[in-house]
């Protein structure tokens, strides 16, 4: 039998296409998210504040973070002495003591927030920093990933992803790291509105 034959018959057997079958929302509607989102931001080693009024946001990151002496942010309404669109290469934000970014989307059921490149400015800020802020607008707030990703356009921007609680790493003999490979600590400001 010739390749094109072969072919020829795949393509005459291609079963009927069906539609894909509905996802549902798998929503726990027993607790708000807001509660199961700050639960689980701190099971993962974070903390959540809840900012009543966002003119304050400053004198928030000044009491949480009173020694950082290198603050970067994309965030015009941020007091920041890092300017990120002056840097010769991201790499001169290796000694960043804190970065406050925008999050999109918080997710209840891990703790996670989708953060992208447009929210950081450079990719590699949440990462580098010390300490991360994230603000989140709290009707951002999913119940899980299902929903969140139906929210998420993945093509809008280059880089994307979900931060839940400092960076961490443990081994066999069960030694706990913080800040392996990225923050130290991670505080998600749930802003006014």
């Amino acid at each position: 039998m010739s390749r094109n034959s072969i072919l020829a018959a795949i393509q005459k057997n291609k079963p009927a296409e069906k539609p894909l079958p509905a996802i549902p929302s798998f929503a726990n509607g027993k607790a708000a998210p807001i509660d199961i989102f700050t639960s689980m931001v701190e099971v993962g080693g974070g903390q959540v504040i809840r900012d009543t009024n966002s003119h304050n946001l400053n004198t928030t990151i000044k009491k949480l973070f009173p020694e950082a002496k290198r603050i970067a942010s994309p965030l015009p309404a941020v007091e920041r002495n890092v300017d990120l669109d002056q840097l010769p290469s991201p790499g001169e934000l290796e000694s960043v003591d804190l970065a406050v970014v925008r999050g999109q989307i918080g997710v209840a059921e891990n703790g996670a927030v989708w953060v992208t490149e447009e929210n950081c400015g450079h990719r590699v800020l949440p990462f580098i920093t010390q300490h991360l802020i994230i603000l989140l607008n709290p009707s951002d707030i999913v119940h899980n990933m299902h929903e969140a990703y139906e929210r998420i356009q993945v093509d809008a921007t280059g880089f994307g992803l979900f931060i839940a609680g400092p960076s961490k790493t443990a081994d066999i003999e069960q030694s706990l790291v913080i800040g392996a490979q990225g923050a130290r600590s991670l505080t998600v400001v749930l802003e006014a509105v």
